[in-house]
């Protein structure tokens, strides 16, 4: 029987590290807009003992998301957009969201980001300021997004957004700080990213101007 290795310490229990992991096969299931793959491999868990699994991943890969502010105004911007999954989910399908899209071929995620932000609320960030990184659903897909802090003019916000490509359709609207903050504390909204991005807000807004400067230096 496998030796269980030795206990971590504090600072290695809070960080995600590396495993012992060895694809045997891959398996492409289904290819729509996103491809459904599954995966047998083996794995060496935390006890030191392997086995052979067997797993399904939807394939979306990078995401970049913008959490988009303007700081002269104290306003935060946001969109409204149809997703069809939170209808059949809650009933509720247009949802409050952040700026927020895949990365493409050739873009890296700033590059994505800015793209984005022209795409979904009809304007282009003055500044772009890395934040964190989080991972929506690692038990399904692969999605990495990178979030990025996004300094805007909301004066110029048109009325209506969304890339006519994808057939997108979204409603751009800048509400103070304080009314965002508030949805949020009162469960408005169930987007994972908009959540997530004005926690950080909440946590961190003493500093958006030290943060924005700091970035600019």
């Amino acid at each position: 029987m496998p030796k269980p290795p030795p206990p971590k310490r504090p600072d290695d229990l809070l960080c995600d590290s590396a495993v012992a992991v060895t694809v045997l096969a891959r398996q492409r299931l289904a290819s729509a807009h996103y491809d459904y793959d599954q995966y047998r491999f083996t794995h060496r868990g935390p006890t030191g003992h392997s086995s052979e699994q067997s797993r399904t991943v939807l394939q979306v890969g990078g995401v970049a998301a913008v959490l988009t502010i303007d700081l002269p105004r104290d306003e935060i911007v946001l969109l409204r957009q149809f997703r069809l999954p939170a209808h059949l989910a809650t009933g509720r399908g247009e949802m409050v969201e952040i700026v927020a899209g895949g990365v493409e071929a050739g873009e890296d995620p700033a590059q994505a980001a800015r793209r984005e932000c022209i795409e979904e609320i009809g304007i282009a960030p003055d500044r772009l300021v890395p934040l964190f990184q989080f991972m929506a659903a690692p038990g399904v897909d692969h999605e990495l997004a990178t979030v990025f802090l996004g300094t805007v003019d909301g004066s110029r916000l048109p009325a209506s957004a969304g890339a006519a490509s994808e057939r997108e359709e979204t409603l751009p609207f800048r509400v103070p700080i304080d009314a965002a903050l508030a949805a949020l504390a009162d469960g408005s909204f169930v987007n994972g990213y908009t959540i997530i991005a004005l926690q950080w807000l909440a946590l961190n807004r003493h500093r958006l101007a030290e943060i924005v400067g700091a970035a600019g230096r």
